[in-house]
């Protein structure tokens, strides 16, 4: 099994006309997701590729019935594209634009807050199901299909480094999720979490932070209190200096919140297995999920 997004999703592009539109569709594609349709204002009626394009996500999904978005348009309108991807009804909406304005996602939050979606991102690499879907920007050739192992993480390049030696190590994952690292997301730590702990074929989850803020606390906090399955996690920043952004825009240590030592106290309090040294998380996988 997976979370959120299988082989019968079927997803549209918000953008799929322009550069990173076409050239991440092309591979998302190639992964065998089901791309069903593209947006672009102005362009209906025209296709990249075999995938048509129309004005609105409305008419994409009445022609369609894509039940996802996959959004790569530029920070300026991304506000908008979420929106009305949410209005459109879509389940689910994987957002990669990087670079959004804070007040922009604020706004959105309020506006998502009573409807019935899942927003992932923004500033994400997405999700991916191995074997089924590829929503996003992530490489398809280093996941491994066939679980049992989910992976959540605020960071691209890092869930890619996890899920390469997860996969050296023989050890298949069920989903992997990037949440993003920007001050405002849609899914959270927990989110993902609860999810996993229900998918009967996941029985271990990696859980990858960073610092700033308080997620990877509150994670912990729920991973001791509702979790049955082991969680092996990874803290990065751990020599960031405070008060200097690293990375992501949430990626902060302010005052003495968000440090990476107080991240990985807590995960160790509450049961974690704590990974200290990135190169050696395949190892400590293969040992604690054996």
């Amino acid at each position: 099994m997976s979370i959120f997004a299988d082989k019968d999703t079927r997803v549209v592009v918000q953008g799929i006309t322009g550069k990173e539109g076409q050239f991440h569709t092309r591979h998302c594609l190639d992964y065998g997701t089901q791309i069903v349709a593209g947006v672009t204002p102005g362009k209906a009626g025209q296709k990249m590729d075999d995938v048509p394009v129309f004005n609105t996500v409305q008419n994409a999904i009445d022609a369609t019935g894509a039940d996802c978005s996959l959004i790569l348009v530029p920070p300026a309108f991304a506000a908008d594209a979420i929106m009305e991807a949410a209005d459109a009804g879509l389940s689910l909406i994987v957002v990669i634009t990087e670079g959004i304005p804070v007040l922009d996602m604020m706004r959105v939050k309020n506006y998502l807050q009573p409807k019935p979606v899942r927003m992932i991102g923004p500033n994400c690499p997405g999700i991916i199901t191995p074997g089924e879907a590829k929503i996003g920007i992530m490489p398809g050739p280093i996941h491994k299909p066939g679980g049992p192992i989910g992976v959540v993480s605020r960071s691209g390049t890092l869930t890619y480094e996890v899920v390469h030696q997860l996969t050296l190590q023989g050890i298949g994952q069920t989903t992997c999720i990037g949440i993003g690292g920007d001050p405002i997301c849609g899914t959270s730590f927990i989110d993902c979490l609860a999810a996993f702990e229900q998918d009967t074929d996941t029985r271990g989850v990696v859980m990858v932070g960073e610092i700033g803020g308080t997620a990877e606390e509150e994670a912990s906090e729920f991973i001791a209190a509702k979790m049955s399955i082991p969680v092996v996690g990874f803290i990065s920043g751990l020599t960031a200096p405070p008060g200097r952004r690293m990375g992501h825009a949430g990626a902060i240590i302010s005052g003495s919140s968000g440090t990476a030592q107080a991240k990985i106290d807590a995960m160790k309090a509450n049961g974690v297995h704590v990974c200290e040294d990135l190169g050696s998380l395949g190892e400590l996988c293969a040992e604690v999920f054996k």
